[in-house]
């Protein structure tokens, strides 16, 4: 495991830190989706809603805070370990995740030929990899591990009255990591394949709490998903 980079999460900056509670828009947004009338949920901008209110409401956090990047895990000084570290754990979740939607799956009767029909599958080769997927994990993470985990981490120590050096966050680690398995958007893409984010989400973001690089689940992020681009599409297209 990548030791902690110097502007760590357990700053001045960060116990100083406002609106964190912005966190919690996105993640209601989510789960509220799913009491919506079948019918409401089939519209892609229904399904798109919590994650265009979890960029509003990192741009309303981010006009209450600065400096804004250690916040999000984005340290200049941290890409050099990001690619180190980034390239080992996805090349590692990449390979396991494979063998699980190309074998393991199909032997237990679950249907994976709608991959196919992805939008993903319907971008040309050329712009998928690696640039679309790169540009995803860019949004995704910063996102996911370094607006909304790293503000429900903050609500937790406040809460709890505990340092984000000695408490690693579990509640803020679960419920990012459910949060982002339960996309709407991701639930209607990737069907039964979303529940790979429940143990993808736990690793990219216990990453980003130990060491606040955000550039580490990033890169683990965009080669996960290239390996995995690149196997199914060879074994379904």
């Amino acid at each position: 495991m990548p030791t902690p980079e110097p502007s760590g999460l357990a700053t001045t900056v960060q116990a100083s830190e406002r609106r964190p509670a912005l966190a919690l828009l996105p993640v209601a947004a989510t789960f509220s989706f799913y009491l919506l009338p079948a019918s409401w949920q089939e519209h892609t901008l229904v399904q798109f809603a919590p994650q265009l209110l979890a960029y509003l409401a990192l741009g309303l956090w981010a006009t209450h805070n600065r400096p804004l990047l250690p916040l999000l895990g984005l340290c200049p000084n941290g890409l050099q370990s990001g690619l180190r570290w980034g390239l080992v754990t996805g090349l590692g979740l990449g390979g396991l995740n494979t063998l699980l939607i190309l074998y393991a799956l199909p032997a237990m009767g679950f249907d994976i030929a709608f991959l196919k029909n992805t939008p993903h599958a319907r971008i040309p080769l050329a712009i998928m990899l690696p640039w679309f997927i790169l540009c995803i994990a860019v949004v995704v993470e910063i996102n996911f591990r370094g607006f909304l985990l790293g503000r429900l981490a903050s609500l937790e120590s406040r809460v709890f009255g505990r340092s984000l050096t000695l408490y690693p966050s579990p509640l803020a680690l679960f419920l990012s990591a459910l949060t982002f398995s339960f996309d709407p958007f991701m639930v209607t893409t990737f069907q039964h394949l979303h529940w790979i984010g429940i143990w993808d989400g736990p690793v990219w973001g216990a990453i980003r709490l130990r060491t606040n690089n955000l550039s580490i689940p990033i890169v683990a992020h965009a080669v996960e998903v290239m390996v995995m681009y690149s196997a199914v599409r060879a074994a379904l297209l």
